[in-house]
């Protein structure tokens, strides 16, 4: 329960640089009187400046500091919370905004717009139009129930009975579902993706699984093949590589020397040949010595002729015998010089064999190649395997959440529709329609208009009379709608005294008793007066003191001097 003590206000509207203070819960029932402009409802508009910032009458913020001083407005009311005191400090000029907790001040860091927020629904519980509609009924800017919106009217009763956490958790729950909405987009789109990479996954997968085995042993086969014809060609490479041309070099000059030997000795041969032939022709041509003159003697002659003959047959038969070694010799160096010449014929071929082995060698190389290739390929085939299970596993992943994100719709649907206005708090407020209508109905018995009020689950009212004629609101007078709104008002704080969620001490009456109550309504009103607690404080503000002031405990008059407006 709220029970508000002390109100102070300082250069607000017309009062001046002194504060004005009013003690709010130090008698049951004050009567507050004056001359009209003389400030008395000001402490309506300030009480409602101090707890939500906006004055109780339509006036702009700007209008509430005074305009003489033109400074220093300010604003505090003091006020326990279950027997917790709180105090308010709001004014202008400078711009002040306090909210005091004991003595200890409540953080300031957030917006003000936050801050109040914090007042409203954790220190208060009851916003703007709750609190006139349980608190205050003046004839100013005073909005009565009956004539709010149905929205409204709705907020008002939510305040009264305490259901607005609904409210609140709906206004939670549209949030959770806009991100749930969000998530599961962003869930739909990576889930999309993932698929995607998948598919892209398998095909890269199938083209990699095109290296089969079988291509592997046809290159290894493939790879055999030209070792074999490398080994082959490197042998016959070898081969040709011997030195055979030194060999044949070798024999060559061998058989030279052989040759020029005996060529040698054939010339020796023939010089012998010539010599005995000479000496032969001598010995038969000559019979007397040309050197010595003496006669050469037949048997020597004979014997002379005879050796030189036999001498020369020897060396004509050794020389026919070198004749044909010659000839021997010269077949084989014919033969030689033919495989030197063919020897030179294979160098020759060596280049072209040498050519072609680096050609084997490089196809062996590119088969090596294909086959590291192939063994790197099935490395990156097991690594695309391994990340296609990855792909599958996010897959799940994904799709597990994608089912979690379907069911907390689900849940968030259900939970929409009961906390609808259609929902559980129509359930609630189905349960304390009767006692609304109920009070409602006893309070305009006690105000002396027999007349059935009754508000159905969307806050329309039918009001039925003694002929069970159907009325509305707006059917009856100013004084009998007054009595209507007096008895609203009193029924929401019989409702909030139930519920505990907005009771207050605080009643403020502006003008009720001047307006469109006759006499027998003003009895009655002082009647239900007399019926309130002695916990509640009854403000009534009126321009009737000298009819009212013998029903209250306590008057307070305001004056205005020079300009300002005071306490008497």
């Amino acid at each position: 329960m709220i029970v508000f003590k002390k109100l102070r206000f300082k250069n607000f509207l017309s009062s001046g640089d002194n504060f004005v203070e009013l003690d709010l819960n130090k008698t049951h029932s004050t009567l507050v009187v004056g001359q009209n402009g003389s400030g008395k409802s000001t402490m309506l508009d300030a009480l409602s400046y101090a707890l939500f910032g906006k004055p109780h009458r339509n006036i702009n913020k700007i209008q509430l500091i005074n305009t003489i001083n033109n400074k220093a407005m300010l604003v505090e009311v003091e006020f326990n919370v279950n027997s917790v005191g709180y105090k308010i400090v709001r004014g202008l000029k400078p711009t002040i905004c306090e909210i005091w907790k004991g003595d200890e001040l409540i953080n300031q860091n957030s917006h003000i717009k936050e801050y109040q927020k914090v007042l409203e629904q954790n220190i208060l519980k009851l916003n703007h139009k709750s609190f006139h509609q349980v608190v205050v009924l003046g004839s100013s800017s005073f909005i009565p129930f009956m004539q709010l919106p149905a929205h409204t009217r709705r907020e008002v009763i939510e305040d009264l009975l305490d259901i607005n956490v609904f409210s609140k958790m709906n206004a939670i729950l549209k949030e959770n579902v806009s991100k749930l909405k969000d998530d599961m987009t962003h869930n739909s789109h990576e889930l999309e993706i993932i698929e995607t990479k998948i598919v892209a996954q398998k095909n890269h997968i199938r083209e990699l699984e095109k290296i089969s085995e079988t291509a592997r042993q046809e290159k290894q086969k493939d790879l055999e093949e030209e070792q074999v014809e490398l080994n082959l060609l490197e042998t016959l490479y070898v081969e040709i590589q011997e030195d055979l041309l030194s060999k044949l070099d070798t024999e060559l000059g061998k058989l030279a020397k052989k040759r020029s030997e005996f060529e040698k000795f054939e010339f020796q041969f023939q010089s012998k040949i010539k010599k005995f032939d000479k000496d032969i022709t001598f010995y038969e041509e000559n019979d007397t010595c040309p050197t010595c003159d003496q006669e050469i003697l037949g048997s020597t002659k004979e014997h002379k002729l005879s050796e030189c003959k036999s001498k020369k047959e020897e060396i004509e038969r050794a020389n026919t015998n070198l004749q044909q070694e010659l000839s021997t010799i010269s077949a084989e160096v014919e033969k030689v010089q033919v495989k030197y010449f063919d020897e030179v014929k294979r160098v020759d071929d060596a280049e072209k064999l040498q050519e072609k082995i680096k050609g084997v060698r490089r196809r062996i190389q590119t088969i090596q190649n294909q086959l590291s290739e192939f063994g790197a390929g099935m490395d990156s085939m097991q690594t695309a395997r391994d990340s296609l299970e990855s792909l599958r596993d996010s897959q799940e992943i994904c799709s597990s959440e994608r089912l979690k994100l379907a069911e907390d719709k689900e849940y968030n649907t259900v939970i929409s529709t009961l906390l609808k206005d259609t929902g559980i708090k129509t359930k609630v407020i189905k349960q304390y329609l009767p006692v609304i209508n109920k009070l409602t109905n006893s309070y305009l018995q006690i105000l002396d208009f027999y007349v059935h009020f009754d508000l159905d689950e969307a806050f329309k009212e039918t009001i039925r009379s003694r002929h069970r004629d159907a009325f509305s609101y707006d059917s009856f007078s100013e004084g009998e709608k007054q009595r209507i709104d007096l008895a609203l008002l009193f029924t929401w704080r019989q409702v909030a005294k139930m519920k505990n969620s907005v009771a207050t001490n605080l009643l403020l009456l502006d003008e009720t008793f001047d307006s469109s109550l006759d006499a027998e309504g003003v009895e009655n009103l002082m009647k239900i007066l007399g019926t309130l607690d002695n916990d509640t404080n009854v403000f009534v503000i009126s321009h009737k003191g000298e009819l009212l002031e013998n029903n209250f405990d306590r008057k307070i008059e305001f004056v205005k001097t020079k300009n300002f407006s005071s306490i008497a």
